[in-house]
């Protein structure tokens, strides 16, 4: 024997109770189609297994069935009677039984709310308990419920994959409502905790019940006017949804798109009965299709409920065909009358639709699950005494373990929760012309596969809200586009930022980002701060500007130079040259040469051995230069100390010593620079210190000492040199040249001790620049003060070119 209890009505009649009088028995109203067609695909598989040779042969089950009237009380009241066999009224069985009967298994009920209170009152009897529509997630915790089981996903996998069908159309701003029981609050809570770990906030989460007074409507109504948010996630049943939706057309708010479960998602009679059309456009999880072969002929054949011992018969029937039986207390009104054999052809209302087949096939499962326990059981014993009651703790026992595979198909089994496996079809309300709402999948979603995959949506077009064929947006703040990064508002959910650019340095290149992405150190933002684009590298290039004239300024030195050897050399056996050391003259312009010359490796882009050469060579080539001008002052001094009485010091600096001095002084600098390169070189460095969006490429110094000790020769020389040459400066000669030496020396001084905190201050590529024309500087400094008078005197002044007129004014007068 196997217990049903279905609602075939979805209210009942309020008494007020005195209690003196014994209560009466609750009076249901408002008959539900729906109820009716559970307990008839429950009556199909019974008659299929009886009528089967295969299944439970020779065994025949039985049934009771018992209405609730959706009445929680009166789901307990019915299951105590199924369980100890006392009878109620109001009961529908296939035959009056007068002696106490006791199930092996009870199938519904189809809400969450009255099968949590069945099971909690049988649960100490371990009678299976099999729904076909109750999704609550709670009712899978077997310490509180360890007799119930369902052929129906539990809402944990459902407020899972609504959350990431949420997600996935970027709603991130929304609304929840939920009918205020186990199913929808349990399934919102669910629901709010996905929601969060991806990123979606809930303006608003508020609860729902059709009998609400006006007062907690009008609350309710204000809020969502007050919303910002265009779509409203549901865990509404479909008593409830219709209710809120008329509420909603009778205060103009229309237009929200609608995220709805399986309560309602899929059920024609909710949408036959949203008149005003304002859920067009719903998307939503449901049961997947499914055909069971004869049960909707079985169903729409009502013979089974055509019975005289069928108590809501009548009541039935005359709801079914819109007609009045003789006998009814109803009967009054000009109705037509029933004969009992009318024919359902042609009629349409929800008793004629099957939309809900997926349900009905819920149903047919658990029936069959119980049916294979039985037959595995009665086998295994291989007896069976009619007379004797099978153990229901066996029954439960085995029904946890059970697998088979329908007619249809399809495998049955239930997890340790005693769920079965969760797949949904993503289903959208499309009007159409006629104005009846068409179901279309538009997707899957198997709880069964990794997290990534388990949302597949198919490639069909989608109705939205306001029949509109783009997606809603419903956002609490626009969306940060690239170059940008979120900043929540005080006070406000995640969802709700403002956009704050990128500073410099940093980029985000995708669509609300959290966080601004620091580039490589070598990269910079772009304008947009979508990108990090390579730094430009800055060093002196002889293409630009700055480098050109110092290029040009270098070989101008250098061709002069050439000119001023060239006309030594051409006058080479004049008084003028011959009397100022011809010699150390050209050795000195050679290594002027050299050091025009050398400024030019200090530009375009260091490398290794760029970075050695340039430090040595200027170096070397100017320690050269100044031992030549040292050699010529000391030349100088000596020559007016001989010619003194009783001296005779010209022939300890003839000109063996003098080229000794220069060799001496400038071999002091390469072993300096040779020092220098084998203990720290410098090398070629990438600064990114200087400059935000430049690479600074320059040459670093390798050893600090290094590079400062040859400079702090060269200055230690040039002082020496200018001292002896002030010495030196108020000789008696005609052409004394140590006046010039003494201002050349002065310029050279002047120009490098300016040059330490220029170079030091200077940034990038201007430092080098900065050392340049130091060099260019000193260099011609060097060159205009010694050997210009002496052009002028030789090309413009020749007359003057003579050795009486060198000698002129060194005799005494």
């Amino acid at each position: 024997m196997l217990g049903g209890i279905f609602s075939f009505h979805t209210s009942w009649k309020v008494r007020q109770d005195t209690y003196r009088p014994k209560p009466l028995p609750l009076e249901c109203t408002s008959l539900n189609f729906r109820g009716f067609q559970f307990a008839l695909a429950m009556l199909f598989a019974i008659e299929e297994i009886n009528n089967s040779t295969d299944l439970l042969p020779g065994i025949s089950l039985g049934y009771k069935i018992y209405d609730s009237c959706a009445s929680i009380a009166r789901s307990v009241r019915v299951a105590l009677a199924l369980a100890n066999g006392n009878e109620i009224s109001s009961e529908l069985s296939e035959e009056q039984c007068t002696r106490p009967a006791q199930v092996q298994a009870i199938i519904g009920e189809a809400s969450s709310s009255p099968c949590m209170a069945i099971a909690t009152v049988i649960g100490p009897f371990h009678i299976p308990m099999i729904s076909h529509f109750a999704t609550c997630a709670c009712l899978s915790d077997k310490t509180k419920y360890p007799s119930f089981l369902r052929t129906v996903p539990s809402d944990y996998y459902q407020s899972r994959a609504l959350a990431q069908l949420v997600k996935y159309f970027g709603w991130t701003w929304v609304g929840a409502i939920r009918t205020n029981d186990e199913y929808g609050n349990n399934g919102m809570a669910i629901f709010t905790e996905t929601a969060q770990h991806l990123g979606i906030c809930l303006e608003y989460s508020v609860a729902f019940f059709k009998t609400d007074p006006p007062d907690k409507v009008k609350k309710i109504i204000d809020i969502i006017k007050a919303s910002t948010s265009k779509v409203i996630v549901t865990f509404l049943s479909p008593t409830d949804i219709i209710a809120l939706v008329q509420q909603l057309f009778l205060h103009n708010l229309t237009g929200y798109q609608w995220v709805g479960t399986e309560a309602w998602i899929s059920d024609s009679q909710t949408a036959a009965m949203d008149r005003h059309h304002i859920l067009d456009g719903a998307i939503g999880m449901s049961i997947p299709k499914a055909h069971v072969s004869g049960m909707r002929e079985f169903m729409l054949d009502v013979k089974p409920l055509n019975s005289s011992s069928n108590e809501m018969f009548p009541e039935f029937w005359e709801t079914l065909f819109n007609c009045k039986f003789k006998q009814s207390k109803s009967s009054a009104g000009n109705q037509r009358e029933c004969s009992g054999h009318e024919d359902l052809t042609g009629v349409q209302n929800s008793f004629t639709d099957v939309s809900l087949m997926p349900i009905f096939y819920n149903v047919y499962k658990g029936v069959y699950a119980v049916a294979h326990v039985l037959h595995n059981v009665l086998s295994f014993n291989k007896t069976c005494n009619n007379k004797v009651q099978l153990d229901p703790f066996t029954i439960l026992q085995h029904i946890k373990n059970i697998k088979f595979k329908t007619k249809e198909g399809d495998y049955v089994y239930f997890n340790e929760n005693g769920d079965l496996a969760a797949k949904y079809e993503i289903m959208n309300w499309q009007p159409t012309e006629h104005g009846i709402v068409d179901f279309v999948t538009i997707g899957l979603h198997d709880a069964s596969l990794p997290a990534d995959k388990q949302l597949n949506l198919l490639n069909k077009s989608l109705i939205w809200a306001k029949n509109s064929q783009q997606v809603p947006l419903s956002l609490c703040s626009e969306k940060c586009p690239p170059g940008t990064r979120k900043l929540l508002q005080k006070g406000k959910p995640v969802c709700c930022y403002d956009c704050l650019r990128c500073a410099e340095g940093e980029m985000s290149n995708m669509t609300d980002s959290n966080t601004c992405v620091q580039c490589h150190s070598e990269f910079w933002s772009n304008e947009k701060r979508d990108a990090c684009v390579k730094k430009e590298a800055d060093f002196l290039s002889y293409e630009e500007i700055m480098g050109a004239l110092l290029t040009a300024a270098s070989l101008f030195g250098t061709c002069t130079t050439a000119v001023v050897a060239f006309i030594f050399f051409r006058y080479r056996k004049t008084p003028i040259v011959r009397a100022n050391n011809s010699e150390l003259s050209f050795l000195l312009l050679f290594s002027l040469t050299l050091c025009f010359l050398c400024s030019l490796t200090f530009m375009g882009r260091p490398s290794e051995w760029s970075c050695k050469l340039r430090h040595t060579a200027f170096g070397i080539t100017f320690v050269l230069s100044i031992s030549c001008v040292l050699g010529k002052t000391i030349v100088v001094l000596l020559a007016f100390r001989a010619t003194l009485p009783g001296r005779n010091v010209m022939k300890w600096f003839g000109p063996a010593q003098q080229r000794l001095t220069v060799v001496g002084f400038t071999v002091i600098q390469v072993i300096i620079c040779i020092l220098w390169l084998t203990i720290s070189p410098p090398f070629p460095f990438k600064n990114f210190d200087k400059s935000k969006d430049k690479i600074i490429l320059e040459c670093a110094l390798g050893s600090a000492v290094g590079f400062w000790a040859v400079l702090g020769y060269i200055g230690l020389l040039a002082m020496l040199c200018f001292i002896l040459a002030f010495l030196a400066r108020k000789l008696p000669d005609n052409f004394n040249e140590a006046k010039f030496i003494t201002f050349s020396m002065l310029i050279f001084c002047a120009v490098w001790i300016t040059f330490i905190p220029a170079y030091v201050s200077s940034p990038g590529k201007f430092s080098v620049a900065v050392e340049i024309f130091a060099i260019l500087a000193s260099s011609f400094g060097l060159l205009f003060c010694i050997f210009i008078p002496k052009c002028y005197i030789i090309l413009l002044k020749p007359e003057k070119n003579t050795k009486k007129n060198m000698l002129g004014k060194g005799v005494q007068k």
